[in-house]
């Protein structure tokens, strides 16, 4: 009888140290995936944090430059052409400024991407240069151009709304 009662002891500690190394394996295992899961959702967080902010930053300039398309419209309807020739000038170089931060911005949502974003940041982008051609005509004096200029504002709007959509697709998911 102390034989089997020594091999059911023997059995039974063998069975307790395997039970406890499966265990043991079993939990490092799923505090690996769990912690694998927690770095994957910090990090797509963080490029969820850093798209949205590019986004912001560029609709944001977009604003800045479409009140500038405003106050090129006010300062042609200027009765004095020497002061209407100034106000138009100081306006362009305002608006040079304001291109090359818009440029930049424009790159940094192209480097976050998605590449939908990309194109329509670019076409944002791409939607000044009429306006900037025109106020250059109004400048030098060119009758319609003050029309022209206008007639730029919806296509440069439609393109920061259009922008807009499709980084609240990349960002949500969803048109909302």
């Amino acid at each position: 009888m102390g034989d089997s009662t020594l091999w059911v002891a023997a059995l039974t500690a063998a069975t307790a140290v395997l039970a406890s190394w499966v265990t043991s394996r079993g939990t490092a295992r799923a505090a690996r995936i769990q912690a694998d899961a927690a770095a994957a959702t910090v990090q797509a967080d963080g490029l969820r944090a850093a798209r949205r902010a590019a986004y912001v930053d560029l609709i944001e300039q977009a604003q800045r430059m479409g009140d500038l398309y405003w106050k090129v419209t006010d300062a042609h309807e200027i009765g004095d052409p020497d002061e209407r020739l100034a106000a138009l000038r100081e306006l362009r170089v305002r608006l040079r400024g304001e291109y090359a931060v818009l440029r930049q911005r424009v790159w940094v949502a192209d480097l976050e991407g998605p590449p939908e974003v990309a194109s329509a940041a670019d076409r944002l982008r791409r939607s000044t240069s009429g306006n900037y051609r025109a106020l250059d005509a109004m400048i030098a004096g060119e009758e319609d151009a003050g029309r022209r200029f206008n007639d730029c504002y919806a296509p440069f709007w439609e393109s920061v709304v259009h922008f807009v959509g499709v980084a609240r697709t990349a960002l949500h998911g969803t048109r909302a």
